[in-house]
């Protein structure tokens, strides 16, 4: 069966992307760069991976020959390789300094495009990457300079000097998502402060030079409003672990290349980044970045899982012809592969609202703001569910080869179903999409949104439109009754309204590309989400546009 080479090349959907998004010398240069990575991705990286997952598990050392305790992680070698081949590809770096051959820095877009094909192959991995992006963030943004002097040029790291990768501690054993309920307590000495508490789910721990993690002050109130943030690094100057015991790793289904830990802190030398009582404004901000970091890892599972899928149907034989031959392989791999490529697009135009907010160049409003939150939201939401649902698709279209660890797809699906979890489960963020309702009146910025674009769609999609208009004016009576509805009610119905808003969503954007580039094959990648999304009741399907349109989505060259 033929081997994916190049996770970047073979992919003509995401080449398009990165060519409307980036221009010029920075264009030229990205495509040579993310060539390089999606082949060093769909081999070394991956080979790696495999034997991280399969034998190379992180592991904790406890105590060294002597009896001391030591909580050292221990990693192998070759996810060592892999945090020194993406680290220094620039993934977090240069969002914040410039590239060497550009003079000038990156953007997230460029970032988020290493981390989709990263995650093609190591999903695992990008978490540790996520959280050295929220740490740089938080750090760059917030932090004084006295605090950027001792950290970033090592977050921002190259290669040129030691790397610290970044962490996020938020979650405690009583809270968990009720972030308020953190007991961890900052104690004010001198300059700094010292650390006691413990965390739960502290990824990267062992790896991370730097955790940014939140406590509260001894005096401070209670609730998340009592919360500060902190920059607290792993060992002092002289190699000894700063007052932080890991007491154990976590042994988790899936993303077996990240170790996450319990630790406990015991007077570990933090020092307060922003102001006091801020820290949960800071994270938020973080949060956001991780949920999309969980969008890009989302998109990338399904684009391996499709592709796997797609390759072995045009291998396999059974019953005297390959699987592709079978009408309703076909009809799967078309949805798959109309909605892999819709949710990229959407993705990455969620990807290119945020970095036109979170810079400090380019003039934005309150409501550009308010959209790009709720962007985040129902597509981290929808996404990760994907992730799951081709994950086992694939593994069904591979019959018992697909429930062999052999194969990569086991894989995928145990590190795909982490991601409903990370950065908010589907009830989280649907409550996210209440309080933007409830603050910013965000579905009436959403409904407007659409509807223009809707109406600047040639009319040749005429038939398509009328089903998203259906759609909108579903989701315009949904939000009205629920917005004049008490607390259980509004909560109740907010997975809903996050479901439909998605579903319109991507639905414009199916329409919006085909419109852009204009080729056949676009408006059947629209038709065919279109009708699957919007599908009735009925159970005759008369048209089937998949077995129609299968040469032109999938490709009858598929070489074996």
């Amino acid at each position: 069966m033929k081997k994916i080479e190049n996770f970047y090349l073979e992919d003509p959907h995401f080449q398009q992307l990165i060519r409307r998004s980036l221009k010029g010398d920075f264009l030229q240069w990205a495509e040579k760069e993310l060539s390089d990575f999606g082949e060093m991705c769909a081999n070394e990286i991956d080979e790696r991976a495999v034997h991280t997952d399969r034998e190379g598990q992180p592991k904790l050392i406890k105590y060294n020959r002597f009896g001391e305790e030591v909580s050292e992680v221990w990693v192998n070698e070759g996810y060592k390789k892999t945090v020194r081949d993406t680290y220094n590809k620039g993934i977090v770096a240069y969002i914040h300094k410039e590239i060497p051959a550009l003079g000038r820095k990156g953007n997230f877009l460029y970032s988020f495009a290493q981390g989709y094909l990263l995650s093609q192959s190591e999903p695992g991995f990008y978490c540790p990457v996520t959280l050295t992006m929220a740490t740089a963030l938080l750090l760059d943004k917030y932090a004084s300079e006295d605090v950027k002097g001792i950290f970033m040029k090592h977050v921002l790291s190259t290669g040129e000097v030691e790397l610290y990768e970044g962490a996020t501690f938020l979650t405690e054993r009583q809270g968990g998502s009720d972030v308020g309920a953190n007991a961890v307590r900052a104690v004010k000495n001198g300059s700094v402060f010292e650390l006691f508490g413990e965390k739960y789910f502290a990824s990267n721990s062992g790896m991370c030079g730097v955790a940014m993690v939140l406590a509260r002050i001894d005096g401070a109130g209670k609730g998340t409003k009592g919360l500060s943030l902190f920059a607290v690094p792993w060992r002092n100057t002289d190699g000894t672990l700063n007052g932080i015991h890991v007491r154990r790793l976590k042994d988790k289904l899936g993303v077996r290349a990240v170790p996450s830990a319990e630790i406990e802190f015991d007077g570990a030398k933090a020092f307060l980044v922003g102001e006091p009582n801020k820290g949960i404004y800071y994270m938020m901000e973080a949060l956001n970045l991780s949920r999309v970091c969980n969008a890009v890892a989302s998109i990338g599972i399904m684009r391996r899982a499709y592709m796997e899928a797609r390759n072995y149907a045009f291998h396999r034989e059974a019953f005297g012809e390959k699987l592709s031959q079978y009408p309703m392989i076909r009809e799967t791999l078309v949805n798959l592969a109309a909605k892999q490529e819709v949710e990229t697009s959407a993705v990455f135009r969620l990807i290119e609202m945020y970095d036109r907010v979170s810079s400090e160049e380019i003039p934005t409003t309150e409501d550009e703001a308010a959209l790009t939150r709720l962007y985040i939201a129902i597509l981290k939401k929808e996404t990760a569910e994907q992730a799951i649902h081709f994950s086992h698709e694939a593994i069904e279209m591979h019959g018992g080869n697909g429930y062999i660890e052999d194969f990569v797809l086991p894989r995928l699906l145990r590190d795909a179903q982490v991601l409903t979890v990370w950065e908010g489960t589907a009830n989280i963020l649907g409550l996210e999409v209440l309080r933007l309702m409830k603050k910013n009146r965000v579905h009436e910025l959403f409904i407007n949104q659409m509807k223009q674009e809707l109406d600047r769609l040639p009319k040749k999609y005429s038939t398509s439109i009328e089903k998203v208009l259906n759609g909108l004016t579903i989701l315009e009576s949904l939000a009205a009754k629920v917005a004049g509805s008490d607390d259980e009610t509004q909560t109740y119905h907010s997975k809903r309204i996050a479901e439909l808003m998605v579903k319109i969503f991507e639905s414009v954007v199916a329409l919006g590309d085909a419109a852009l580039y204009g080729d056949g094959r676009r408006r059947m990648i629209a038709e065919v989400f279109i009708d699957h999304t919007w599908k009735t009741n009925e159970w005759l399907d008369s048209e089937m546009k998949s077995l129609k349109y299968f040469e032109e989505i999938i490709g009858m060259n598929v070489k074996v």
